[in-house]
């Protein structure tokens, strides 16, 4: 099932989802944590952080990497996950895992399957969601059960990604990506969304069907998720009045 948190603003949001993330930390020194970049869940990190955990035994997975980047490129997302989160919280860099851009592409998606399996799967993995309804780098049309692939980012998708970038026409137009299938194996989901761009998305994949065509409806076929949305992001959800009367020890707005 999917508890859904209402927040007055993105960095009410960051604080609820570290709080969730150091209770899993005090119980499993060890855990296996899916990390996400992009700008939502920044607060997540530095509210982690502040809270001056020992996470020296975490190992941490990304969802995604972008292709066709030169190896070092400041936005690939293996520098961005060692610059925004692995630093930040004290990983051990030998515990920090994203898809390998520069390894055979036949090979990098079963790797990087393969590394996530004999870490013991994912713990908690944190997922934002795209405009138009991915998560990872799944574009709507992705299947539900895929697992790691290569994949063609959507022309929306490079739109909202150009500000990393000095042009459009920097922003790559390949990746490799965990699967929705993939993403559905961790014990538990946390999705983060804020901003009135994304309140068509989530209340598609919160309320809508569950269809290949907004891949984070697929979220609602897990077992434990929390979804952590502002007031503008959950402007559009039909039961916002229920989730903040449900919400556990006053965690809504």
């Amino acid at each position: 099932m999917t508890d859904v948190i209402i927040v007055p603003h993105l960095h009410a949001g960051g604080a609820a989802a570290a709080t969730l993330l150091a209770a899993v930390l005090s119980q499993k020194p060890d855990m296996v944590l899916g990390v996400a970049t992009g700008s939502t869940p920044l607060p997540i990190w530095s509210a982690l952080a502040a809270m001056r955990l020992d996470m020296s035994r975490v190992s941490a997975f990304a969802l995604d990497e972008y292709l066709d980047l030169p190896p070092g490129h400041p936005e690939s997302y293996a520098a961005v996950v060692h610059r925004e989160i692995a630093v930040p919280l004290g990983l051990n860099p030998r515990k920090v895992h994203t898809p390998d851009a520069q390894a055979d592409l036949r090979d990098a998606p079963s790797a990087y399957e393969s590394a996530i399996r004999a870490a013991g799967g994912i713990d908690v993995q944190v997922v934002g969601i795209g405009r138009n309804g991915h998560i990872g780098f799944n574009e709507p049309g992705s299947s539900l059960s895929g697992r790691t692939h290569i994949a063609n980012l959507a022309a929306q998708t490079r739109r909202d990604n150009a500000r990393f970038f000095e042009s459009l026409d920097q922003v790559p137009t390949r990746c490799i990506t965990q699967g929705v299938g993939t993403i559905l194996d961790a014990r538990r989901l946390i999705l983060v969304a804020s901003g009135r761009r994304k309140a068509d998305a989530v209340a598609a994949a919160l309320e809508g069907p569950v269809t290949a065509s907004v891949p984070a409806s697929a979220l609602q076929l897990h077992p434990d998720v929390v979804a952590i949305v502002d007031e503008d992001a959950a402007s559009r959800l039909s039961f916002a009045d229920h989730y903040r009367m449900s919400a556990p020890h006053g965690d809504a707005a």
